[in-house]
């Protein structure tokens, strides 16, 4: 029997950058910041690793304007076969207020 981390998911992006994660542990499927209001709805390609991984840990990095609203994120996840690093997803936030995206990682 494989053994699943309580961390582990699979995820998807679409051509607008739209990223979906699916842990592998609940089940549970969740949109990254504001993704589902600019999901394409079709297209969404599943995330792998050069090694051929598709199980991920997953991190959300923000950068921030002056006034502490949210200018960018970027979503990063570690290869869990290989343990290889990468940005799959950087996007530019254009409106304000963003902070909310800190809620949705």
């Amino acid at each position: 029997m494989r053994r699943v981390r309580r961390s582990t998911f699979r995820v998807k992006i679409d051509e607008e950058d739209a990223t979906r994660r699916a842990c592998l542990t609940c089940g549970g499927v969740a949109f990254i910041g504001d993704s589902a209001d600019h999901c394409a709805g079709t297209g969404h390609e599943s995330c792998s690793c050069p090694c051929g991984g598709e199980e991920f840990a997953v991190a959300v990095g923000y950068a921030f304007f002056n006034d502490g609203e949210v200018r960018w994120s970027s979503v990063g996840l570690r290869c869990l076969t290989d343990g290889a690093l990468g940005v799959y997803a950087d996007t530019k936030i254009d409106y304000s207020p963003s902070r909310h995206h800190l809620a949705q990682a």
